[in-house]
């Protein structure tokens, strides 16, 4: 295959720090290195790359590091967390992917580039935030956050009192035009980890950061938009998509249409806290041009660029 297809492939926060695991540095880049494989795969078959990731799982440790820190050093806001992480956490995607490209012989290029994503100033959810991050706080600390911080917070029902955040939606991708014209280059581009640094744009212009976080998967949606991608690959904790998930009538998805993908959303099928904004996601790239979208997860990714496994969302 020449050089002209075209990817974007959704790498989940959980897949680089695991559920049960400590999460420290050594652990994240061998999970890092397995999360490639698929990737790798799709790049040996001649694709243009893009690759976003999650950082869930990250960005809370980040947060925890600054409220633990915070009377010796000035506190980092959440917005610019997400800028250091998406350098950190693409070094480490960039380099585990080198060295795997490496032993296979292919000779590409690959860059991380710090990326910013636009969202409305007037955001339901910058007026109504609703999006848990960081560590769980007492009761009795509660007033005090609100007070002194400026925080919301709010109960996580059977976890603990946590701060809520923005999650605005994501409109474009300001780095847009420098991701695709390396991607176009055959340069394999990590980008809009954790979703990218949300910022709105000022009367005057100018870019203002919103201090909340941005859901990955529609993030990758608009970066396969603006770079004119054919494929988006969403890579998650389950090999298909299913209707009504972990019940006995439960039923897997090979392929689900547009029509049905917005009908299924629509009866809830797919929750807001899981499936939903990935379902979401893959309605918006579908309806701004992308030819298929893929959900399946990483382990299975090799599998689903042949078509045997995952759920493809098509026109």
């Amino acid at each position: 295959m020449s050089l002209q297809r075209k990817a974007v492939v959704a790498l989940g926060g959980n897949a680089i720090t695991r559920e049960f695991e400590e999460g420290n540095i050594y652990q994240q880049f061998a999970n890092t290195r397995r999360s490639l494989v698929g990737v790798a795969d799709l790049i040996q078959q001649g694709y243009l790359v893009a690759i976003t990731h999650g950082n869930g799982p990250q960005v809370g440790n980040a947060l925890i590091r600054v409220e633990e820190s915070r009377q010796r050093v000035p506190p980092i806001p959440l917005g610019v967390l997400v800028a250091d992480l998406e350098g950190g956490m693409g070094y480490m995607i960039a380099q585990s992917l080198q060295n795997k490209l490496h032993l296979r012989g292919i000779m590409r290029e690959v860059a991380t580039i710090v990326s910013q994503v636009i969202v409305a100033k007037n955001d339901p959810s910058i007026l109504n935030p609703t999006k848990f991050v960081g560590p769980f706080f007492h009761e009795h600390e509660v007033k005090d956050l609100e007070k002194n911080r400026n925080w919301i917070i709010r109960y996580d029902e059977g976890r603990g009192w946590r701060r809520v955040v923005p999650s605005p939606i994501p409109l474009e991708i300001v780095e847009k035009n420098v991701i695709k014209k390396l991607v176009d280059d055959g340069i394999i581009v990590i980008s809009v980890g954790g979703g990218g640094a949300p910022v709105y744009i000022e009367a005057d212009g100018t870019y203002e950061g919103v201090d909340g976080v941005v859901d990955k998967d529609r993030s990758a949606a608009i970066l396969a938009r603006d770079i004119g991608a054919q494929e988006l690959y969403i890579l998650t904790a389950v090999e298909k998509v299913a209707l009504n998930y972990k019940k006995p009538n439960q039923i897997y998805l090979d392929t689900l249409t547009l029509a049905d993908a917005k009908k299924y959303l629509a009866e809830g099928q797919f929750p807001g806290g899981s499936m939903g904004p990935k379902i979401e996601s893959a309605i918006n790239f579908i309806e701004s041009g992308g030819e298929v979208c893929i959900i399946t997860s990483t382990e299975m990714m090799t599998d689903a660029i042949e078509g045997r496994t995952g759920t493809r969302i098509v026109a």
